[in-house]
């Protein structure tokens, strides 16, 4: 009993998290959960879908909250409709700009150099402090200019 106690409290715990998270006061930042995501002129199913999605942790902007939808901007600025359940309040980031953006081992652009990342790379985003943000890319961690990330300025 007291396990199965425990085993739903857990459960509920998990499936609250994400939509606290997204009950946040806008504008603010998060990503793409699911690996298909509509975007809709409108806030219902009855709208028509202006964009298809296919990049689950994609960062978008949420900058309105409307019973269950969300109104995102992506990187390339396009805004549009979406199921806020098919969002999730992970903080990522894509690189933009022009060029390679250099990673580096400390938030110092004389430090050693890790790993060169095109324009469009999209990895988990850390904490974000004088210019400089801890970013991560299918599991290599340094620090990358701030300014070059779509999803790491204040929403």
């Amino acid at each position: 009993m007291r396990t199965c106690l425990a085993l739903l409290l857990a459960a509920a715990a998990l499936f609250a998290a994400p939509a606290q998270a997204q009950e946040r006061s806008v504008p603010y930042w998060a990503s793409i959960r699911a690996s298909e995501l509509n975007m809709r002129v409108g806030p219902s199913r009855d709208y028509k879908v202006s964009w298809v999605y296919r990049r689950p942790g994609l960062p978008v902007k949420v900058v309105r909250v409307m019973e269950g939808w969300r109104l995102i901007r992506d990187p390339d600025g396009e805004q549009g409709w979406v199921v806020a359940r098919l969002l999730s309040p992970d903080r990522t980031a894509m690189v933009i700009g022009e060029g390679p953006l250099e990673m580096r081992d400390a938030p110092d652009a004389s430090s050693g150099l890790r790993w060169r990342l095109a324009p469009g790379v999209v990895g988990l985003l850390d904490d974000c402090s004088e210019g400089w943000c801890a970013f991560e890319v299918d599991g290599r961690e340094g620090w990358v200019r701030q300014d070059r990330l779509f999803g790491a300025q204040e929403p």
